[in-house]
């Protein structure tokens, strides 16, 4: 796989690499993100992204970040999903929540995150890459499942009570309540708090640095760092999923 195989092929997601580093910014239309569940939506295009750029061994470091000044911060009004009934659309949900944020993990070589402004739909993906870096204004929730009345169980339930501990992340998700980039990093979620401006030159700052070890090594440490949450994703992500369908359909 190399990157010309994935340059071009999705509608949300842009890809730039020099020196082994790869930018992978998501984005609406080349504009701020409108989170989209159709076919050529976010959450079907970023598992299979994660996919190729996992099998493209010219990757030593990827920074994963968002477009404008939010991360994820609404969804698209105008989304056209191509099953007319739900119990078909959650059979294609539930790959693409496994393919997303399995995929994320098996990424073979650190991934940074540069949040970039509100996180609020799918806050775990961000949280779960090896580095997390937050500009000032950004913020984390779940504003799309408890406060609509949705059980919170596609790899979120697992990932804020692990960062957050049990208390705190049960009432993160529960009450939708938004975390400032500031508590985030208090709480040990956010390695760093930087301007708009200081983002991505401290992202790609840290990726370079990465980016001048063997990436034999890079890999190995990957390995180890994330191997306790891959066991969790796949011990309990299943049961999750299939307990959200239980309380919709």
């Amino acid at each position: 796989m190399q990157l010309s195989d994935y340059a071009n092929r999705y509608e949300t997601i842009r890809f730039e690499r020099s020196n082994g580093i790869l930018e992978m910014t998501m984005h609406s239309g080349g504009g701020e993100v409108q989170w989209n569940v159709s076919r050529q939506g976010h959450h079907n295009e970023l598992g299979l992204a994660f996919a190729d750029i996992a099998r493209d061994t010219e990757n030593k470091v990827v920074i994963l970040t968002g477009t404008g000044s939010t991360f994820v911060a609404a969804r698209d009004e105008n989304e056209v999903v191509p099953e007319d009934n739900l119990h078909d659309m959650w059979d294609r949900m539930m790959d693409e929540s496994a393919a997303m944020l399995e995929g994320l993990l098996a990424i073979p070589v650190p991934v940074i995150c540069a949040v970039n402004g509100p996180a609020l739909i799918h806050s775990e993906i961000p949280v779960m890459c090896d580095i997390v870096l937050a500009a000032e204004h950004a913020e984390f929730a779940d504003t799309t499942h408890m406060p609509n009345g949705m059980p919170p169980g596609d790899g979120t339930q697992m990932i804020w009570p692990i960062l957050l501990g049990p208390n705190r992340g049960r009432y993160f998700l529960l009450s939708g309540e938004p975390m400032s980039a500031e508590e985030a990093h208090r709480l040990g979620v956010v390695a760093e708090v930087l301007t708009a401006d200081r983002l991505m030159p401290r992202a790609r700052e840290l990726a370079t640095r990465l980016a001048g070890f063997p990436r034999r090594s890079l890999k190995h440490a990957k390995t180890l760092m994330v191997r306790y949450l891959r066991h969790r994703i796949r011990d309990e992500l299943e049961i999750g999923l299939l307990s959200q369908g239980m309380a919709i359909l």
